[in-house]
């Protein structure tokens, strides 16, 4: 079985960017004993040790060099999503408060805009939580729907972050809750002082004040409704007193938010997280419904691709629904929190298969509504307890890693909650839930932010981003590994989902997701012990089994798979992700490693790459003369101890990781 160490030659290579096509083919044993060792310092496979090699020493097919591989980013409404909290994500002015320019700071974190490095998190979506004036640290209560926060910045500062998020391919909806607004509204003000002004025994009168339309109010006292200040009136706010509801049946409130639609949308923002959607007529499924198709039809009438997802904070079967309404997406509670199915499944009180079973039952389900849907997967968010809390005992930072996977790789537009990527604490009060971004261990360093006024004080579980950054073994790293497997894929986000029962149970689960003409198949150990499955009879696409290719390998441990034939072993707390071949594909034999490349394409792919032609330098030279002349070489490594890879061609051979350093050292 392979070492971690082992597996950091394969990042040297890695890092070099090259994007080789390799051909299955058989090593040789007389080449191999023909190879002489070469020198290599071994500090430069340290280079990036967050990658790893796909080599299980069993004798199958597998993809070598799974990060390797050019991620494959469509330009849709599947996205990967990062929900970010602004008030604590990132401090640009030294205030304690984060801000749209922190977020701007930052933004290389999330994505860098170059697809060829493997430095950012990779997400591809920003939903920004409300950055609309409000009078509190949360800012669902809104006071102008068509403006920003002072304390976040101003319009201009937004559309810079807009642009720069475009320019890297990120695409960025607001949320926007239109269920209520705040109690400090100019709507809400100019209602409430019309009604205390009104003469005793008279009627309100719209047409002397429209904006008492806006909202449900009355002269009884009724469950749901807080009194006017001053007056006898009340108001329906089933939230808080602060955020009185307003009435979306009112077609003047609907040509308001069209307005506010507009807005937003002509500024660039690429559509709507929806807040409370259920609350919009409280207990009326029907009714919501229909408020829900007529924002839809505005939005999407502008642009098809303006995306809406909402909250609907229910049963499957109710949420389910709302599908009917034509909006994009549902969040889909079902699978979050540490009572749904991900947290039962990873903390052994549900089967590894109901994760798997669940997947492909919920897709009828919601396309019997839209056959259009977008599923909307998330794990946490800013109503739950962070994930980290779900689980205790030593196997706790392993099962942190596993939630997180499951949660990305499911299907449709995925979101994850910010610092989850660290395995970041926060249960109990809201304030807790939204606590800053643990850049760093010292609360002092530049960009920390305060946090809630109300936030209690508490000690982070795992390390900060600055200590995760050099751990290839940590959340972070993790994490970021799993979303580059999910942008490699596409399969993954937009994929019809199989269920295979024969080869899931109690350990392991076993799925397909088809996508056009590509099939993968996904294996997940949710236990603490290693488990085995048989894949005999199995064929995904129109391969069999056993001529799989390995495409995504993500270990909690030390331990890699092993595959024998059919037979796979997965370590605890483990996924493959596993396809037909494919132009990366190599070929391991039993005890020895090959690799066999299409010399012409490589030679061609330094060629029209202006990067690696630049990277290489001067050697590019010594590459086509090498290369050019040969149908195929060996590669082999007799000596993983002295981090050595020689390439064997006729009676020529040339260290590998040489030239690349050496071209790296040209940069």
């Amino acid at each position: 079985m392979m070492s971690r160490w082992n597996r950091k030659l394969w990042a040297l290579i890695l890092a070099a960017g090259m994007t080789v096509s390799l051909a299955a083919c058989g090593g040789n044993d007389q080449a191999a004993g023909g190879a002489s060792a070469g020198t290599q310092d071994g500090t430069a496979a340290q280079q990036n040790q967050s990658t790893g090699s796909n080599i299980d020493n069993a004798g199958s097919i597998v993809t070598l060099a799974q990060d390797a591989r050019a991620l494959q980013i469509i330009d849709d409404n599947y996205r990967t999503y990062y929900e970010l909290f602004v008030y604590s994500f990132y401090d640009s002015d030294g205030d304690g408060i984060g801000d749209l320019q922190g977020v701007l700071d930052k933004l290389d974190y999330l994505n860098d805009g170059d697809d060829t490095t493997d430095t950012d998190l990779g997400i591809n979506g920003i939903w920004l939580m409300p950055v609309m004036p409000s009078t509190t640290y949360h800012k669902y209560d809104t006071t102008d729907y068509e403006n920003i926060d002072p304390q976040y910045g101003t319009l201009d500062d937004f559309q810079k972050l807009l642009t720069a998020c475009h320019d890297r391919g990120i695409r960025v909806i607001l949320d926007l809750a239109m269920n209520h607004s705040s109690s400090r509204h100019p709507w809400f003000l100019q209602a409430t002082e019309y009604l205390k002004n009104l003469p005793e025994g008279a009627e309100p009168d719209s047409s002397e004040c429209p904006y008492i339309d806006y909202y449900h109010f009355s002269r009884e006292a009724q469950s749901g409704y807080a009194q006017v200040n001053g007056a006898d009136w009340y108001y329906e706010a089933r939230f808080w007193d602060g955020m009185p509801d307003l009435d979306l049946q009112n077609e003047e409130v609907r040509r308001e938010f069209e307005q506010v639609a507009d807005f937003w949308l002509d500024m660039g923002v690429d559509g709507f997280r929806l807040d409370a959607v259920k609350e919009y007529v409280t207990g009326s499924v029907e009714d919501n419904v229909e408020i829900l198709s007529w924002f839809a039809d505005y939005v999407h009438g502008k642009d098809p691709e303006n995306y809406l997802v909402c909250e609907c904070w229910t049963d499957q079967n109710t949420y389910a629904q709302y599908y009917a309404s034509g909006v994009d997406s549902m969040f889909d509670f079902t699978f979050a929190d540490k009572s749904g199915i991900i947290a039962n499944v990873v903390n052994g009180k549900a089967s590894a298969a109901s994760y798997a079973k669940n997947l492909e039952a919920e897709q009828a389900m919601y396309a019997q509504y839209n056959p259009d849907y977008i599923n909307a997967p998330f794990y946490t968010n800013h109503d739950m307890g962070r994930s980290t809390g779900y689980y205790a005992g030593e196997n706790s930072e392993a099962q942190t890693k596993l939630g997180n996977a499951l949660n990305l790789l499911s299907g449709g537009s995925v979101f994850l909650y910010y610092g989850e990527e660290l395995g970041m604490k926060g249960s109990g009060k809201d304030e807790n839930k939204r606590a800053p971004m643990y850049w760093s261990k010292d609360d002092k360093a530049e960009g920390m932010c305060k946090g809630p006024a109300d936030m209690e004080d508490f000690q982070m579980k795992f390390d900060s981003l600055e200590e995760q950054q050099e751990d290839p073994d940590s959340i972070y790293n993790y994490v970021k590994q799993v979303i580059r497997i999910r942008n490699q894929n596409p399969a993954i986000a937009r994929g019809t989902t199989t269920y295979l029962e024969q080869y899931s149970g109690e350990q392991c689960f076993a799925l397909t997701r088809s996508y056009e003409d590509s099939t993968l198949l996904l294996l997940g150990n949710t236990s603490a012990e290693p488990a085995s499955v048989d894949l005999s009879g199995l064929t995904v696409g129109n391969t069999a089994a056993e001529d799989l290719v390995l495409l995504g390998e993500l270990y909690t441990g030390e331990e890699i798979a092993e595959r024998e034939g059919t037979a796979v072993t997965l370590p605890a707390y483990s996924v493959l992700i596993l396809g037909e071949k494919t132009p990366w594909a190599g070929q391991v034999t039993k005890n020895r490693f090959f690799m066999a490349f299409n010399a012409a394409q490589l030679v061609k792919d330094v060629q029209e790459n202006p990067r690696l032609s630049r990277m290489l330098g001067s050697d590019a030279a010594m590459f086509n003369a090498i290369l050019g002349p040969c149908d195929y070489m060996d590669v082999m490594a007799p000596d993983w101890k002295s981090a050595q890879m020689n390439i064997v061609m006729k009676d020529k051979e040339v260290n590998v990781l040489q030239l690349i350093v050496r071209g790296l050292e040209n940069l």
